[in-house]
């Protein structure tokens, strides 16, 4: 029994190196360049650390204006304590999610051993997480949602613990709270989970001390207030979900709507009156939004329209993990051959029913990132499938292993060679490639000219935070000179022939530059292409 023990601690741990493995190689590097979001968390930490303020001047900030998406904060937060060690750099900003990915793995081995009471589920499960290319992706990243996550499997499993250790349901009240401070998919998952929670165990809650279910609420209603208070109280709290709702006028859904029902209105035609309502619409735009997410080609084959949200010719997860995650819902649903508690089996169901909610009201559906809470969901269920084959099959089991194992690996070596090969070669452009090398570049040579003008339009678009952060430009004298402009560098839309403060330096990305003006220096995508210019007036 003892040996036994030792051999699942030790296929634990090794789950737990090869998760390491896959988040902490090569992290600074690949993904190729910080995009635009980690610049922002990586110089507002920053600038916290130096002056306990933000770029725009906010003490303590819990939200980050940024880019005006007012992000929550905490990210942040978590990346300062890295800084003193590893400089500002990639390393330092992706780092604590890195960290954080490896924890969500360690997290679903007790979460899984929880709930369904069986370590080899759980292993499998912890496995399946370990080296999902969803997961590994987003834990490699500065993407908040991958904190988020960590924070929720904490705070389900201490609510599960909960019954046996009451106090356990205060610390998970800190985890949910935390998570409300992490990613904007939170504040509607968090409450939508602790509804599913306290519906399915209610029975169960009514046996542990009032006391305890108080001390919970009141630590989930003192931590959770700042944040909430922000989101409905201020005028920028909803700004990020309006940003990106469908029901945005910006998203071009109501205008279209519009014209469909003035149409309707023209030919008399009230059933498409009635059927074209804006109610309507909206309704079926949601529901499609939902469905999105429960997409096949979308998880095994495609992955995100959006190029930074998976590694290139690949979905979200393994094709090898097809089959089992179909057997894994069937036998969540039928099957007794694995048992399963009810409770843990409505649970489940209904988690995995309420996550593409978040998402279902925003523009880019299916989305891999509003989404990733579906995770390590998706493992556990995906485990069940598996142990299923290999109890129901057994004299067939080495050869079934054997046939899985060798599409495996091969799924996996695919993978590999696509995120830490390909993505930098294909996806340079979608990473905000170009502006380390750039901001080396002008360096020792800026202050000969008098203006140094970058392009504000385009792929330069928020190319000001670049500078800021690979310039590690002191925040005190930032926000003291009044932001947006530092040094002699000016960030905005230019005429090449009516800027008199000359020597000039523009940094554009036009394709029909003049002749006239003397091109310094060009940086190229690895695929070749060009990603910017410095052009010289003199």
């Amino acid at each position: 029994m003892l040996m036994l023990f030792n051999m699942k601690k030790l296929i634990l741990i090794f789950i737990l190196i090869l998760a390491s493995a896959l988040r902490l190689w090569q992290i600074g590097q690949v993904p190729i360049s910080l995009d635009w979001d980690e610049v922002s968390f990586g110089y507002n930490a920053y600038s916290i650390m130096q002056t306990g303020k933000d770029e725009y001047g906010k003490v303590l900030p819990i939200v980050l204006e940024s880019f005006g998406d007012f992000k929550p904060a905490l990210y942040a937060y978590l990346i300062i304590p890295f800084i003193p060690i590893f400089g500002l750099t990639e390393i330092a900003v992706r780092l604590p999610s890195a960290l954080m990915g490896i924890i969500a793995v360690l997290l679903t081995y007790f979460l899984t051993k929880e709930l369904l009471k069986r370590t080899d589920l759980a292993l499998v499960a912890s496995f399946l997480l370990a080296i999902s290319p969803w997961h590994i992706h987003f834990s490699r990243v500065a993407f908040e949602s991958s904190v988020g996550m960590a924070f929720n499997l904490a705070a389900i499993l201490f609510f599960l613990k909960g019954f046996k250790k009451p106090l356990s349901f205060s610390i998970s009240a800190i985890f949910f709270s935390l998570g409300l401070y992490t990613y904007q998919s939170e504040k509607l998952f968090v409450p939508l989970m602790l509804l599913i929670l306290i519906s399915v165990f209610f029975q169960q809650l009514k046996r542990i001390p009032k006391k305890n279910i108080l001390l919970a609420a009141l630590v989930l209603i003192i931590l959770s207030l700042p944040i909430t208070i922000f989101t409905f109280a201020s005028q920028n709290g909803l700004a990020r979900a309006k940003g990106v709702s469908f029901l945005s006028d910006t998203n071009g859904l109501l205008q279209r709507n519009v014209k469909v029902l003035q149409r309707d209105t023209e030919r008399g035609d009230y059933l498409g009156l009635l059927f074209d309502n804006r109610r309507v619409v909206y309704a079926k735009t949601a529901i499609q939004g939902y469905l999105s997410h429960f997409d096949l080609n979308w998880l095994f084959i495609t992955g995100d329209s959006t190029n930074r949200h998976h590694a290139p010719q690949m979905g979200l997860m393994y094709l090898v993990e097809l089959p089992f995650l179909l057997i894994g819902f069937y036998v969540l649903l039928f099957s007794s051959c694995i048992p399963i508690n009810k409770k843990t089996k409505i649970f489940l169901l209904l988690w995995i029913l309420v996550t593409p909610i978040p998402a279902a009201f925003t523009t880019n559906v299916p989305h891999a990132v509003r989404t990733l809470n579906v995770l390590p969901l998706l493992q556990i269920i995906t485990a069940l499938g598996l142990i299923t084959v290999l109890i129901k099959i057994s004299k067939l089991k080495i050869l079934i292993f054997a046939l899985c194992f060798s599409f495996f690996i091969f799924n996996f070596a695919f993978f590999l060679n696509q995120y830490f090969v390909q993505q930098n070669y294909y996806y340079a452009s979608e990473w905000n490639y170009g502006y380390r090398e750039l901001v080396d570049f002008l360096k020792p040579i800026h202050t000969k000219y008098k203006k140094v003008i970058v392009s504000n339009q385009g792929y330069l678009d928020q190319s000001y935070m670049f500078f800021l952060f690979y310039n590690k430009y002191d925040p005190q004298k930032y926000l003291a000179e009044g932001g947006n402009r530092f040094l002699n560098y000016e960030f905005r839309t230019f005429d090449y022939y009516n800027e008199k403060d000359l020597p000039v330096l523009y940094i554009e990305t036009s394709k029909d530059l003049l002749k006239k003006f003397k091109v310094i220096k060009r940086i190229y995508f690895p695929d070749g292409t060009e990603a910017m210019r410095v052009v010289e007036k003199l």
